[in-house]
């Protein structure tokens, strides 16, 4: 199986592995798989390189007709080119959007848990942060929106709403009923809709993503969805995302933000991405069935011990731990000196909860689960 080789990314810059460098840790930490990305990625990247010329580069019309033709055959929306507006990352797009769509001490709505980048972003420029907790589900089947919770936080001052679709951590995929009900609070409170919907093609088992794309026309033109193809095809290195604004007003005061600030996208962003989305999706379904298993087995491990809670999860390769049950001070540190580096809630808004990214070689989990449950073993 392609997804058991076992890659040394020792040396290579890597964000995620460095961070434990000269540690015996195995990082399961930060959203980035270790698997090689698929082989007509790799193709394509190899074409580029031979051209030889990697000057500044606007983004090709094949690479534009990609998207366009991706958005439509896979999620059932159709855009117009000029809707896309190109971004390095969707944590620079997130940080701008807040400036772009509320002023100065308005307010930034957002569910918790939620992607650290949704909470800071909002601080960094001058707006309140206004949070909603999401629940567990009273038979603990997964996760839920407190609707009465979402009406009394809202602020006559609050300007737009993050959303996280599918969530990162919980890995909740809201329904078409829930999002047409979150579209329905941001048009009666005149909030623009920030839809980040990175891990939108990393559904599991049955679950389906319904895209901000497919909302009512009153509401998509408050709407801005942000999309990669970087968290599926494992290509965030190469620095290529893009936003899709229907309405134009709001796209020219996204660009007017982003004046001087975001410039030509890294070209080999281009190239990857038309290529995974153009080539990529018999490598997709195949990843998909890997992340199931791998999903399946931190379930079946972690499931075992009572103080580790575990709920249903829609999306992602992030699994969302409550170790609240656990008798120590520090669960995040507690693993790490097993040799296990996991993300600590507490970034995220929640405390006594960690992420455990879990898009890796089975071999590396399983060693990785194993450590976990030596620490766990020994508070039984």
């Amino acid at each position: 199986m392609e997804f058991d080789k076992e890659i040394n990314r020792h040396g290579t810059g890597s964000l995620k592995w460095d961070r434990f460098k000269g540690m015996d840790v195995l990082p399961f930490w930060v959203a980035d798989m270790d698997f090689e990305s698929p082989p007509e990625v790799l193709a394509a990247l190899r074409e580029r390189v031979s051209h030889g010329v990697f000057g500044y580069t606007i983004p090709p019309e094949s690479t534009v007709c990609a998207v366009c033709e991706y958005l439509e055959r896979q999620h059932g929306f159709t855009i117009s080119p000029d809707w896309l507006v190109w971004s390095p990352g969707l944590v620079p797009s997130l940080n701008l959007a807040c400036r772009a769509f509320a002023e100065k001490g308005d307010g930034v709505m957002t569910f918790v848990p939620s992607y650290p980048p949704f909470l800071t972003a909002p601080g960094y420029a001058e707006r309140e942060l206004l949070t909603v907790p999401l629940l567990p589900r009273a038979d603990d089947s997964g996760w839920e929106i407190d609707w009465d919770l979402m009406e009394s936080t809202v602020t006559p001052r609050t300007r737009l709403f993050l959303l996280s679709h599918p969530q990162n951590p919980v890995g909740k995929a809201f329904s078409k009923a829930e999002l047409a009900q979150i579209g329905a609070f941001c048009l009666k409170h005149n909030l623009i809709l920030c839809s980040d919907e990175i891990h939108c093609d990393l559904q599991l088992g049955e679950s389906r993503h319904v895209s901000a794309g497919t909302l009512p026309s009153e509401v998509l033109k408050r709407t801005i969805i942000l999309m990669s193809p970087s968290k599926t095809y494992n290509l965030a290195g190469l620095a290529c995302a893009y936003l899709v604004i229907p309405d134009e007003s709001l796209r020219n005061r996204y660009k007017r933000e982003a004046r001087g600030i975001i410039t030509e996208i890294n070209l080999f962003g281009y190239a990857g991405c038309e290529a995974a989305y153009r080539f990529g999706e018999a490598w997709r379904q195949r990843l998909l069935a890997y992340l199931e298993g791998n999903r399946n087995r931190v379930y079946q491990v972690l499931g075992r011990y009572s103080q580790i809670r575990l709920r249903p999860m829609d999306a992602t390769y992030l699994a969302w731990l409550d170790v609240r049950g656990m008798d120590v001070a520090d669960a995040c540190l507690a693993f790490e000196k097993r040799g296990v580096g996991l993300s600590d809630g507490v970034q995220f808004g929640q405390r006594g909860f960690l992420r455990l990214n879990f898009g890796c070689p089975r071999a590396m989990l399983d060693e990785g689960l194993q450590r976990m449950e030596r620490e766990l073993s020994s508070h039984a």
